[in-house]
């Protein structure tokens, strides 16, 4: 029996391995009786969205998902055609339903597919609750999936198709400026990734380069993860264009961003992060607290001690930010893997509708993306931050992480370790404004180091003095 385990963003498995009908319907089941236990609703009825994204089999698993849940009385809104995990989760608040489900795994190699669970709010099931579904999950599923039609659960009122495509475009054309967007003269780009979200941007502003928006569910053989290794091919084509002002990336599910610049040069989620706060709070005369995962930059610190907005640091994973924005009066919430939230939108990540607020942000100023990062600068100082997954057996990775626990590391090399933070992984600080972190992926056989320092070659010998520290070549 495999053991299903819901880890930093879902359960994840490798598809017709681990991820099967059996193993999508148990998960389903157990989900199901999660929400049976709950208090009944006014209706007495209760209700999930569901949909997939672009991967191999997403329609066979929402639809085992959606034949499950309804085989357990629940009513399910499930979606037309691949959505994008914002959509879903825009729809379960919008339908005023229990749960959201995407079958998705994100970034995740093609091999890869997933199971997430959304909360009504219209963000991140919570951590606790997630909890609490595991256990009921059973060891074999009793859905007879091969005697039940969705056609006879559609004419019971049990299932309803949706276009989450279609209300989230609504959606965005109601909170966005458009216009002001397609008449700045901004020449602009958008590479999918192959992703779900490789229609909107067609959609909004047809005179966009494109790059990578078509049905492709092996994401030509790459990890569909929205980082400057996997995104070459469109830093080359805007920095040979000449003419492209800024270029915007997402992942297989469309809740991470890329960004690029008009020389291609890519923009980290920290950069992002901190435009973002800057727009909001100098243009936009927004206020709140921000709520940012342990892995990203210090400058934030001094973003928000500028602008006097308190800064709440939180353990990796979206759920955790969520789970502040849905209680609290949250103006941003970001991680360094480039999932952000705003207000005024889901608490959920969203790489369209924040590559939409930079667009804007350019829009409006009438500037460049470099001129508005040196705005920032101007309040935080120039920074750089870079990240190397070190791809390990798992006895290797067991005993650096041993290494790591034991207390016993003074230094990388010729960088001393001043402190330690072990919030979520271990954050060694080398002053007050470098530091170098170690931690083991949720969701991957990976270890993660990431490295803060004033310059890109400085961050990048810290992460060769970390690996040599750990690996010894």
């Amino acid at each position: 029996m495999y053991q299903i385990k819901f880890g930093t963003d879902g359960w994840r498995a490798i598809i017709a391995k681990e991820f099967t009908v059996e193993n999508v319907a148990r998960v389903t089941e157990g989900t199901a009786k999660w929400l049976h236990a709950l208090p009944t609703p006014p209706s007495g009825l209760r209700s999930v969205v569901v949909g997939h994204d672009c991967r191999f089999a997403g329609e066979l698993f929402a639809e085992t998902t959606a034949k499950a849940f309804c085989n357990a009385g629940i009513k399910v809104y499930i979606a037309k055609d691949f959505v994008s995990t914002p959509m879903v989760s825009l729809g379960a608040r919008n339908y005023g339903a229990d749960l959201g489900i995407v079958l998705t795994a994100s970034h995740n190699p093609p091999a890869y597919n997933g199971y997430k669970l959304k909360a009504g709010y219209g963000g991140p099931l919570s951590p606790e609750a997630i909890a609490e579904i595991e256990p009921l999950i059973p060891d074999t599923s009793s859905t007879p999936l091969e005697n039940l039609k969705l056609e006879d659960f559609e004419k019971k009122g049990l299932l309803v198709w949706v276009n989450l495509e279609d209300e989230y475009v609504a959606h965005v054309e109601k909170h966005f400026d458009l216009d002001a967007i397609r008449n700045s003269g901004l020449n602009l780009a958008y590479d999918a990734m192959y992703g779900a979200g490789q229609n909107v941007i067609r959609r909004l502003f047809p005179d966009a380069t494109l790059l990578h928006c078509d049905y492709n569910p092996s994401f030509d053989g790459q990890a569909p993860e929205p980082i400057l290794r996997n995104l070459q091919e469109f830093s080359d084509v805007i920095r040979i264009s000449g003419d492209i002002d800024c270029g915007l990336a997402t992942d297989g599910d469309a809740d991470r961003i890329g960004l690029f610049d008009n020389e291609g040069k890519f923009v980290d989620s920290h950069h992002i992060i901190l435009l973002l706060i800057h727009y909001l709070v100098k243009y936009k005369k927004m206020n709140g607290k921000v709520c940012t995962a342990f892995s990203t930059t210090v400058k934030i610190k001094n973003m928000c001690r500028h602008y006097n907005l308190d800064l709440e640091t939180v353990k990796i994973g979206f759920k955790y930010i969520a789970g502040i924005m849905v209680k609290e009066d949250v103006l941003l919430g970001g991680e360094e893997s480039g999932g952000i939230a705003i207000k005024g939108h889901i608490p959920e990540r969203d790489g369209i509708w924040m590559g939409l607020v930079i667009w804007e942000f350019m829009a409006k100023s009438g500037k460049t993306l470099k001129e508005l990062i040196q705005e920032v600068y101007d309040i935080t100082g120039p920074f750089s931050f870079e990240r190397i997954d070190l791809h390990l057996d798992e006895a290797v990775k067991n005993r650096v992480i041993e290494e790591v626990k034991s207390g016993k590391l003074k230094a990388f090399g010729k960088y001393n370790i001043q402190r330690l933070e072990d919030l979520d992984g271990w954050k060694f600080f080398l002053n007050d404004e470098t530091w170098v972190m170690i931690r083991a992926s949720g969701t991957e056989p990976v270890l993660r180091t990431y490295a803060e320092a004033a310059s890109r070659e400085e961050a990048f010998a810290i992460l060769e003095a970390t690996r040599k520290t750990l690996l010894g070549a």
